[in-house]
């Protein structure tokens, strides 16, 4: 799975080169208001660009569910990456993604020239990985680049599809970035390998958990799907959310820890209050309880002060932490202690630390973090299935080395 070509093993020169990038931005009154998928992407145009490819970016953007959304159109993107590449990136606005625009355009390019084409979801077929989209990519093509991570978890048909009608397929340097630091952690990690874990559903991550069991030497659980374990111990948890269907699948991990002879951390204190905080960020009075205390009135909402310097020297003596799923309502200046006591923790040490995506990188990147990390995902819900050992469909479509 791991083993790829990338754009440094191939030559583009005078060739046409369509590079899958993740621009699905956030927009607002038809201006970006978050421009780090652009800029993650810029290392891999800019060497297709170097090296003389005519090069090609497509994207999607927002759900429009297989229909023309003029709000959702990739214009905006084509005019911000003109200016940060410091050169025009032509916009082929068709409909049809794939349409006389797009086509005149290919047509009259020059190496080193770019085109970005319209949102990819515009066809319906795109999402189904339908053969008349897929072909229609690869017609505009010599070579196939992915470097959207985000999407590689789903097999689309400018991910997967295309590459079924183009004999050169690789990965760009984002993708390559996300497959050595995930892969090289859940399969070969430096150890001690620390995972933490955190997020409300246990069910988001049932098999994220048994997977990392396996592989890491301690794991760290906080963040809402705590709570479960700890009902599952017998301890009463008043109001905190739960999952009553889970409770026997979480005695079974901390049986399975102690089989395998792994550490398995769960919260000692919780910050509790009598509800949850509405709207999400509004002021709170919370209180430090033992989880052996909880009142049968009030409900967990972070990680507790003595559970936070618990998970902070766990990760101390680590060489290698992956963490998914915030500790506690991070939204919330006065629920984020335990988040920010985590963050804080991985952005001391020495470790190679990775994020994985999702809420978790939300949080880091909020918090000011962002920069003390070796590696902050790209992908939230593919970054959960490399850490559940799942082969992405995406990853695995591009040619072996």
């Amino acid at each position: 799975m791991l083993n790829k070509k990338s754009v440094d093993d191939i030559n583009v020169k005078g060739k046409r080169v369509l590079v899958r990038c993740d621009f699905n931005v956030p927009l607002k009154d038809g201006k970006i208001t978050d421009e780090n998928r652009l800029v993650a992407a810029l290392p891999t145009i800019r060497k297709l660009i170097a090296d003389g490819g005519r090069v090609i970016l497509c994207s999607h953007l927002g759900k429009p569910k297989g229909e023309p959304k003029p709000e959702l159109s990739l214009a905006p993107v084509a005019a911000r990456l003109s200016e940060l590449l410091g050169q025009e990136v032509k916009f082929a606005a068709d409909p049809e993604v794939v349409g006389p625009n797009a086509r005149a355009a290919v047509e009259a390019m020059k190496d080193g020239e770019v085109i970005l084409l319209e949102n990819t979801r515009y066809r319906a077929e795109e999402t189904k990985n339908g053969e008349a989209f897929s072909k229609d990519l690869a017609s505009l093509c010599d070579v196939y680049v992915d470097d959207a991570f985000g999407t590689a978890h789903r097999a689309h048909c400018s991910n997967v599809g295309v590459t079924q009608y183009v004999d050169t397929a690789v990965v760009g340097y984002l993708m390559q970035k996300e497959i050595d630091f995930l892969g090289n952690a859940v399969d070969n990690p430096v150890r001690p390998f620390v995972a933490i874990l955190g997020g409300a559903k246990v069910a988001d991550k049932l098999n994220v958990i048994s997977n990392l069991l396996e592989k890491c030497d301690t794991l760290i659980i906080g963040g809402g799907m705590a709570f479960t374990f700890l009902k599952a111990q017998g301890k009463e948890i008043g109001k905190s959310l739960v999952d009553d269907t889970k409770l026997d699948y979480c005695r079974e991990m901390v049986e399975k820890a102690g089989t395998l002879g792994k550490k398995l951390l769960l919260p000692v204190d919780a910050a509790v209050a009598p509800s949850f905080p509405d709207p999400i960020d509004a002021p709170i009075a919370v209180e430090n309880v033992s989880v052996d205390a909880i009142p049968a009135d009030a409900m967990g909402l972070d990680i507790g002060t003595e559970t936070a310097k618990l998970y902070a020297e766990a990760v101390k003596s680590a060489k290698t932490v992956v963490w998914n799923g915030p500790m506690g309502v991070f939204e919330n200046p006065t629920l984020a202690a335990g988040t920010i006591a985590v963050a804080k923790a991985l952005a001391e040490t020495e470790a190679t630390t990775i994020i994985g995506g999702g809420d978790s990188a939300a949080a880091v990147n909020q918090l000011g973090f962002g920069d003390k990390m070796t590696h902050i995902s790209t992908g939230g819900g593919a970054s959960l299935e490399f850490l559940e050992g799942k082969e992405l469909p995406g990853v695995a479509a591009a040619n072996d080395k």
